[in-house]
């Protein structure tokens, strides 16, 4: 029997089991009980909706099982699609047109070159490379050996960096041209040891070997697929790390049996080989690599990769390039609103938008104002269980779980109740977590399917990944995944997203996780603690950070002292988690259990006329933290274009 995680009903990750006498019952008792639920319409307004998710579920467990089946990896959905049609259009990038014979011959020279490294199937190469062609021939050329790819945050740069680079044990290292991230991986070159390094482009000095003259003195001769004989479901295609909260981000392990999840995940809403997605999300993460890549390798598809987010240029290479399908995050869609309007916003092809983080507040106006026919939000984790997704156009909804869902659904979802102000799960007195009501926010818990019990989110150690579950659940024994956010369900069973719990939030599209943010402000010895936590600031997507000081004895607040927190924050943490406000309270907040308080913290805000201890904001022209005022407020949100 084979379970899968990665199929989503209505919102819900429904876990069939193939060959399940109950699944057959329960399965055909609905289809003889839907003709007569028809006429119940009208007092279950959504059971069609259940229904007919139900029957798109089914489809894709199909083609999920058929893939396994078929051994048809990632690599093999790419060398499929060359094979039918070499000839289309794989990617878009500045006007330029790359075929899938000539992405191919591109990974046939990174193959040839990486085999005579001598690496073992599954080994890692890192690759810290921005959006463009040569990321995804660099990738798949790897995946023709076996070998699994660490996808680098490009933005990192110091300890971070060293740190994502060890954490995937990563053999080799390939970087991109940009000077920035040459610079970057220059600065911590004898600190990553003797591993490999080469830079794309000409001679970049001594400390790296040149990739460009490699891959033009390597002819594109097609390396024999046995070369990846042993490659199985369970063999990591790639990592793909956490949100840098401190710069210390984890390596989610992503198998090839998940990068099989992932290539499934459009069809929800029909994805098919003459659909063109517009990807412009790095492709370092999971909604640019996961969703648009691997989505566009299984149809062979096409993709328009943008280098990087443009709100001035989003729409104007979707009418260009004839871009079918959108992908967004919640900040992107309010950047595009920003935009003049134009008489063209409505002019395109697009017949579906998909993402995560849209707001119910500007749902409507993003979808009327662009005429965007769905929008398919969807809420999942990059290492989790399960996930959601909205089918129906529901404003704000990330999906609906239904009671005829749950009944039918092999591994449980719950949301539970948690404590605001320490993060943790409440039990009740038999020690098992609290279900909350109709309405009310609550953290999500996904059980671990059965074929997955030994299943390791991170590759590091077994803490790390313990620290993801929650057991004694429901019964004594279970175990469940802990998505850590909050998220809350209304009267007809529809999701909405809320929050993160406790230590997390999200700024500028990325988690950032406060005590760690803490625990490098604190590697000062000027600073005794640093309560960190987010503020919202109204227009923006998220919560930026803010650190409540508490400096070491006899240290007092002077101009020297704050350049110091500055340079410490610039150089340590990556600029989404770096703290945008500093406050200097004379007591610290802290719990009966001296544990940090942080729920007033977070309601008294950041504006001055709110708050009487000394304020000052990240000043990156002047190099410091510069005090904040109720004089000098509206200026520094004006030159902060928050």
């Amino acid at each position: 029997m084979y379970r899968s995680t990665i199929f989503f009903s209505s919102g819900i990750a429904i876990y069939y089991t193939m060959a399940s006498k109950r699944n057959k019952i329960a399965l055909g008792a609905a289809g003889i009980v839907g003709a007569g639920i028809v006429s119940w319409r009208a007092f279950f307004p959504w059971i069609g909706y259940d229904l007919t998710m139900m029957k798109q579920g089914g489809r894709l467990m199909n083609l999920f099982m058929k893939d396994i089946n078929d051994e048809r990896y990632v690599i093999n959905m790419f060398e499929e699609a060359v094979a039918n049609h070499p000839k289309k259009p794989f990617v878009i990038f500045e006007d330029r047109v790359y075929s899938y014979e000539f992405m191919n011959d591109q990974a046939n020279r990174v193959a040839n070159i990486a085999a005579k490294w001598g690496l073992k199937l599954g080994e890692c190469v890192a690759i810290m490379i921005e959006n463009e062609p040569s990321f995804i021939w660099t990738f798949l050329g790897l995946q023709k050996l076996g070998i699994a790819v660490g996808l680098i945050n490009y933005n990192i740069n110091g300890q971070p960096l060293v740190h994502t680079i060890r954490a995937c044990e990563a053999k080799v290292l390939i970087v991109g041209s940009t000077d920035r991230i040459v610079h970057s991986v220059k600065e911590v070159r004898s600190d990553i040891g003797d591993i490999p390094v080469y830079v794309q482009g000409q001679h970049r000095g001594p400390e790296f070997q040149s990739w460009d003259s490699l891959m033009l003195a390597t002819l594109p001769i097609p390396v024999c697929p046995s070369i990846r004989q042993g490659l199985t479901m369970k063999t990591t295609c790639c990592y793909i790390f956490t949100s840098g909260t401190t710069g210390l981000p984890k390596p989610v392990i992503i198998t090839q049996l998940k990068g099989i999840g992932f290539s499934k995940f459009f069809q929800f809403f029909n994805f098919i080989p003459s659909d063109i997605v517009y990807t412009c999300t790095p492709l370092y993460h999971s909604a640019g690599f996961g969703l648009g890549l691997i989505n566009t390798l299984d149809q062979g598809a096409t993709m328009v990769l943008k280098r990087k987010f443009s709100a001035r240029q989003y729409f104007e290479d979707v009418r260009k390039y004839n871009v079918t399908v959108i992908q967004y995050i919640g900040e992107l869609c309010r950047y595009l609103l920003s935009v003049p309007e134009s008489p063209l916003d409505g002019k395109h092809k697009v017949r579906v938008a998909v993402g995560n983080g849209l707001r119910a507040d500007i749902w409507e106006t993003f979808k009327q104002r662009y005429n965007i026919p769905r929008i398919c939000e969807f809420f999942a984790a990059t290492e989790g269980t399960a996930g959601f997704i909205n089918l129906s156009n529901r404003t704000g909804s990330c999906g609906r779980y239904s009671p005829l869902i749950s009944w039918l659904d092999k591994t449980p979802k719950l949301f539970v109740k948690v404590d605001i102000d320490t993060g943790e799960i409440l039990r009740d007195k038999n020690g098992h977590c609290m279900p909350v009501g109709v309405g009310e926010a609550g953290v999500l818990l996904s059980g671990i399917p059965e074929f997955l019990n030994d299943i390791q989110f991170y590759k590091g150690s077994r803490e790390m990944n313990e620290k993801k579950l929650v057991r004694n659940v429901v019964k004594e024994g279970d175990c469940f995944f802990n998505f850590g956010d909050m998220l809350s369900m209304d009267s007809d069973y529809f999701l909405y997203f809320k929050d993160r719990i406790g230590d997390t939030f999200r700024w500028r599209g990325e988690n950032v996780a406060t005590y760690e943010v803490s625990n490098v402000l604190t590697e000062l010895d000027i600073i005794h603690d640093a309560n960190v936590y987010g503020v919202e600031i109204p227009g923006t997507e998220g919560r930026a950070g803010m650190a409540a000081i508490h400096l070491a004895d006899k240290v007092t607040i002077t101009p020297e002292v704050l350049k110091v927190i500055f340079s410490h924050a610039k150089g340590k943490l990556p600029s989404y988690a770096r703290p945008l406000f500093l406050r200097f309270p004379k007591e610290q907040a802290v719990t009966t259990t001296l544990k940090q308080q942080k729920t007033q913290l977070r309601k008294e805000g950041f504006h001055p006329q709110d708050i009487d201890d000394p304020l000052f904001y990240f000043d990156e022209q002047k190099k410091t933290y510069s005090p904040l005022t109720v004089a000098s407020y509206g200026q520094f949100l004006t030159q902060s274009k928050l």
